[in-house]
């Protein structure tokens, strides 16, 4: 393939990848403008872009506007590794859960963000802004922080200077700060998320390690402020990392996809 086709087939990915990446959780569905809004797109390029996906299965249309597609669901559903690794963890997390009260959570590491691939609700459980497939910048959580402090000083280092950005007042936006941060993570085996990713959340992590292949994922607590004593509930999160860590075979060790 020339330069120039290569260069434009790298282009089309770029554009559809911020199409599809326009979609939020709560979107039932969006018109061609607000998609080229938050695309950052021109209308008449989404338009066109939207068109084929339509065409592809990967969207749909919905009334005035389109929805994430069949096809889309089809291929999550070939990403086998979080989901093996999901199952593997769904003893403990339910366990952690009874124990607890609160809602626990399992995520991956990706570049500078936490992916999370499992989610049980507890019987107190806050609105937290984190959702299965969902995304955040891994130095505002307790499970992100679990991750990097156990990740190479490359990918830490990546993440800072990818910028500390927050969604809320609290979080970590000094590169020493989180230095210093990760440092009590590597000597306790437990993150915090005090009210960094969402207000009025709290969080305890601890990540879950497999000798010769780095942390594999973190699990964590999370609960609202005043009904969360992170302190209390560490251990147990600790405990369950450990557990997991001894126990989850080779072959579910394998993110990234």
């Amino acid at each position: 393939m020339r330069t120039a086709q290569w260069n434009d087939a790298v282009s089309v990915i770029d554009r559809v990848t911020l199409v599809l990446g326009a979609f939020r959780a709560e979107d039932k569905r969006l018109g061609v403008s607000e998609l080229a809004r938050r695309a950052n797109l021109p209308k008449s390029t989404v338009s066109r872009l939207v068109s084929e996906l339509v065409e592809h299965r990967y969207l749909e249309r919905d009334g005035s506007g389109v929805r994430p597609g069949l096809r889309l669901f089809e291929l999550g559903e070939l990403a086998t590794q979080p989901k093996e690794l999901r199952s593997l963890a769904l003893a403990t997390m339910t366990d952690l859960r009874d124990a607890t009260g609160q809602s626990v959570n399992l995520a991956v590491l990706e570049g500078g963000e936490v992916v999370y691939i499992g989610m049980l609700r507890g019987r107190n459980a806050a609105r937290v802004p984190a959702r299965v497939g969902g995304r955040l910048p891994a130095h505002t959580t307790g499970v992100g922080k679990a991750l990097l402090a156990f990740s190479s000083e490359e990918i830490v280092e990546g993440v800072i200077e990818g910028g500390l950005a927050g969604p809320q007042p609290g979080s970590i936006t000094d590169p020493d700060v989180l230095r210093r941060e990760l440092e009590a993570v590597r000597e306790t085996g437990l993150a915090y998320d005090r009210e960094e990713s969402g207000r009025g959340i709290l969080c305890v992590a601890s990540p879950i390690l497999k000798s010769g292949y780095g942390p594999i994922a973190a699990i964590s607590v999370s609960g609202r402020s005043g009904l969360l004593d992170v302190k209390n509930v560490g251990p147990a999160v600790r405990t369950a990392a450990l557990g997991l860590g001894r126990h989850l075979p080779a072959r579910a060790l394998s993110w990234p996809l």
